[in-house]
């Protein structure tokens, strides 16, 4: 099969943060577009930031051979870049100065002949890509990210691995906690939605589960603890999210990014958990902070299935006519929605979820004050 006419030559780049199962897509954007369509690849290095200085190479089937099972991105990535809004220094006062180069990036795209680009990233990468779709490129998006919150998909890769990640974590933390009797409090990434703390949360039985979605009350989750550590095994598992916020109370940013398309960095919601629940309970805590560890490592399987999956369909997408789409997953079917549907939004856990369902039945805290499982009294002991 070959290309339409009008499609020659395309550039594909990787935006945002990095996760497993980039290379997959890569590597299934290239070998589609080159093997069944003739179709000339351009790889952008350093997401929108290569657009922008005309760091621009040409991609052949072999040069992706190979790639499928590393984690990271073969091109190189940038989460700080938006076409609309570059960070090109800062003024006499410190203050970020920012210059909208979206004509630049236009004008790289031209001299490349490309005729497409192929944009790997998540909602943040979405919303920068659309000042390019307003100048007239055509844009295919393909969802990336480790939290699972990208609206109009159904799941994203990169997402299980980094839940298969939290989990062996977790496992692990159970050891220790038993042994010495301890509440050893995870903090999990996933911005301002709970998808991998949820996932893996339920997966390895933590105890007590804290959401973005779900504010909690810090005097329900000792309340909580207290009655597991002297009715119960005598040890607890908290998995909280770094996007966790206590009702009424705001979440806890680590630092701000200034030069950032999003700026806020959240992290220390753990600590706090860890010293509150020391404090009215009354025992020993510790606080794991799992952070870009979740980002690393090799896409399981199932991730480079998905990721291969996406790739392909882009190209698909891409030779059907689709313009300024993105592809997307829903009910285990392969499909594409309008590329701006997505930009800028979140997608969030419902508080009435299945699996939050499913964890409460087992006595599962979500820290909200709603009734869970009691373990019952101790009996006395029988003297023979």
């Amino acid at each position: 099969m070959t290309a339409p006419t009008h499609i020659r030559r395309i550039g594909v780049l990787t935006g945002g943060g990095d996760c497993p199962g980039l290379n997959a897509v890569i590597r299934a954007v290239v070998k589609t577009a080159i093997l069944q369509h003739g179709i000339e690849v351009a790889g952008i290095e350093d997401g929108f930031q290569g657009l922008i200085e005309d760091r621009v190479r040409p991609l052949s089937s072999t040069d992706v051979s190979g790639i499928l099972v590393r984690g990271g991105t073969v091109l190189g990535s940038n989460n700080r870049c938006n076409p609309r809004r570059h960070h090109v220094g800062d003024d006499q006062d410190g203050n970020p100065v920012h210059r909208d180069v979206t004509d630049r990036c236009v004008e790289v795209a031209k001299r490349h002949r490309l005729d497409a680009l192929i944009v790997i990233g998540g909602d943040g990468t979405m919303a920068a890509a659309s000042s390019l779709v307003e100048k007239g490129l055509n844009v295919i998006g393909v969802p990336k990210t480790i939290d699972n919150d990208i609206v109009g998909t159904e799941i994203s890769f990169g997402f299980l691995t980094a839940v298969n990640t939290a989990t062996e974590a977790l496992d692990k933390l159970h050891s220790t906690a038993d042994s010495h009797h301890r509440v050893m409090v995870c903090e999990l990434m996933g911005r301002n939605a709970g998808w991998i703390t949820l996932t893996a949360g339920v997966a390895s039985g933590a105890d007590v589960i804290l959401l973005p979605e779900i504010p909690f009350d810090m005097e329900a989750v000792a309340k909580y603890i207290d009655e597991r550590m002297h009715k119960g095994p005598g040890f607890a598992i908290v998995a909280v999210a770094e996007g966790a916020r206590m009702r009424g109370g705001e979440q806890v940013v680590a630092r701000m990014v200034h030069n950032s398309a999003d700026p806020v960095r959240l992290g220390g919601i753990g600590q706090r958990v860890a010293d509150s629940v020391a404090k009215l309970c009354r025992v020993e805590t510790r606080t794991t902070v799992l952070g870009h560890i979740q980002r690393g490592g090799t896409p399981i399987p199932a991730d480079r299935i998905l990721a291969t999956h996406f790739g392909y369909h882009a190209i698909q997408t891409l030779m059907n006519g689709g313009r300024n789409r993105m592809v997307v997953r829903q009910n285990n079917i392969f499909g594409d929605v309008d590329l701006l549907f997505a930009a800028g939004k979140q997608r969030l856990v419902p508080d009435d979820h299945p699996l939050i369902s499913a964890a409460r039945a087992l006595g599962t805290s979500f820290g909200d004050g709603v009734p869970h499982s009691h373990y019952p009294d101790p009996k006395p002991a029988v003297v023979v």
